[in-house]
């Protein structure tokens, strides 16, 4: 249904309607008195023409106006006077037959018509309908891009934060990481020393040589793991999920702190749950908060009397998920303010920039798992962090 079509053209106005209607009943009666049309029901056949043209272009009005006029010239012109001695019985019923077909087919066409334009009507909104969900649909596409991109900005701030969080913690744990990285040097030295005493005596005692020279081996890897160890918390770079065993993390992470816990005479006592699942996770990240957390219970027991013990426990719970508990026996939580301690720029510390437990409870969600603290009992206290298991991970 071509919008060009002239069958499918709007309908004009209600004078012209009528004079269609007047015409084209009028052009019928001219045709079909001409000489050359000879047959019967030519009439018939043009004046339900006229009537269903008019009705075509002008609707019920016109098509009844079409019908009287078709009707009137049809019995005045084409059929015998009823009181004439021509006229026949059959003829009445003849008319009949003739204005009724002219209604139906007269009705009939502006139906046609009516319904013709209603689904020209209902075409033309559904294109504007599918215009506009192009429009709205590409609309939608460049703000999901747009979104993407401020996800991808506010995920690279977000990387760039911890990552400067890291480097700031580091820079003050100098002293600390340095004595941990001497000591195994130191050590790796005096079995050097060792080995080459053994070797110089009179006569060399080889195995006890071979026996310090293994040691000063084990010393220098240990120094150069955790030299690693620190070279990656300083990596800059995408955060890489894959499989990790979250008690090794606790482990990593307490042979980097072990220099400051006894700088300040702090115990270290961990309860790892064996074989547990592993998370699927960024190690740098989850290393970042056990540093977080562990150097808060450090500083929260560095001025306290009494016992201070840090203690690192982990646990497998419900819904195939890893806890993760880190408790002190230090000054407690701020009074009135648990609930500000994981909010950005929140501090109770002099030198603290109030962003390690905001990054730390940020690392833990966009893991799939929650960080939350309490107060322990007597004093102290504990912070708790959930992680998926690869399983629901992947899920």
């Amino acid at each position: 249904m071509s919008s060009s079509n002239p069958l499918l053209r709007p309908r004009p106005p209600v004078i012209w309607s009528y004079g269609i209607a007047v015409l084209s009943v009028a052009a019928a009666l001219i045709i079909s008195r001409l000489p050359a049309v000879h047959l019967q029901d030519a009439p018939v056949s043009l004046f339900l023409c006229a009537v269903i043209l008019s009705a075509w272009f002008g609707g019920v009005g016109p098509g009844l106006l079409a019908t009287s006029l078709s009707t009137l010239a049809f019995n005045y012109y084409f059929l015998p006077p009823i009181y004439s001695l021509d006229a026949k019985p059959e003829e009445i019923p003849r008319l009949v037959i003739f204005m009724v077909s002219a209604l139906f087919v007269g009705s009939l066409s502006a139906a046609q018509r009516s319904a013709t334009e209603s689904l020209r009507r209902a075409r033309d909104d559904l294109r504007k309908t599918v215009q506009e969900l192009q429009r709205s649909n590409e609309a939608l596409q460049a703000e999901s891009r747009e979104r993407k991109r401020a996800e991808e900005a506010s995920r690279q701030a977000q990387a760039d934060l911890a990552r400067v969080s890291r480097v700031t913690t580091m820079g003050e744990l100098t002293a600390s990481l340095a004595h941990e990285v001497n000591q195994p040097i130191a050590a790796a030295v005096t079995n050097a020393n060792t080995c080459i005493r053994w070797l110089a005596r009179d006569t060399p005692d080889v195995e006890e040589a071979r026996a310090a020279a293994v040691r000063s081996a084990k010393d220098g890897m240990r120094a150069a793991e955790i030299v690693s160890r620190i070279r990656l918390l300083f990596k800059k770079g995408s955060p890489q999920r894959e499989l990790v065993d979250i008690n090794e993390v606790v482990r990593e992470m307490i042979v980097l702190l072990r220099g400051e816990a006894t700088r300040y005479n702090i115990s270290v006592r961990t309860e790892l749950a064996p074989e547990l699942s592993p998370v699927l996770g960024d190690r740098v990240q989850l290393q970042q908060v056990l540093m977080n957390l562990m150097l808060n219970g450090i500083d929260a027991m560095k001025d306290v009397d009494g016992t201070r013990e840090l203690a690192i426990k982990s646990q497998r719970v419900e819904n195939e998920q890893v806890l993760v508990t880190v408790s002190d026996t230090g000054v407690g939580l701020p009074a009135q303010q648990a609930d500000q301690i994981f909010k950005a720029f929140f501090t109770t510390k002099s030198h603290g920039t109030g962003m390690g437990l905001s990054i730390s409870r940020s690392i833990i969600e966009s893991h799939g798992g929650r960080l939350w603290a309490a107060d322990n009992s007597p004093r102290g206290a504990s912070f708790y962090f959930t992680l998926p298991t690869k399983v629901e991970a992947k899920e």
